[in-house]
């Protein structure tokens, strides 16, 4: 093979796998740069960490990587009055955790999970099955 083509080759597949971790890393905002989602779930982290909306928006989560996810919310980590959220619709976090233990409530890759934020303050959030590596993330709303 000629040398040339051969770099040329490699150079071309690494500026496109490089521009695709670049999307990843630098989600397009549903709620401001026009994209399909607001926060991204890559192997072990959500992108962003932190993210702020005013009160009555709804947040985009998506699966932009290869592992299975999930978005659970501590109890003791939402505002008192706020409705408790966790990807496949539970109610309370034991039963999140119970049902990830039963295959339940995973955002597989590419799919995504949404969630009205009605009350104001800091909701603590994280991925149950990466929860020990240091997968979580915190929602702030404001006031509108």
């Amino acid at each position: 093979m000629n040398r040339r083509a051969f770099l040329a080759g490699v150079v071309g597949a690494t500026s496109a796998t490089l521009a695709g971790c670049s999307s990843v890393m630098n989600m397009g905002s549903g709620s401001g740069s026009g994209g399909d989602f607001d926060i991204g779930m890559s192997a072990m982290a959500f992108h962003p960490e932190t993210f702020e909306v005013e009160a009555g928006t709804t947040v985009v989560w998506k699966n932009t990587g290869m592992r299975r996810h999930t978005v659970t919310a501590y109890e003791d980590g939402i505002p008192e009055d706020a409705e408790y959220f966790a990807s496949g619709g539970y109610d309370d976090e034991q039963t999140a955790r119970d049902a990830w233990m039963d295959g339940k409530g995973a955002v597989d890759q590419g799919t995504t999970f949404e969630h009205t934020f009605t009350i104001p303050g800091n909701y603590a959030y994280f991925c149950i099955p990466h929860e020990k590596a240091g997968m979580s993330g915190t929602i702030v709303v404001k006031e509108k």
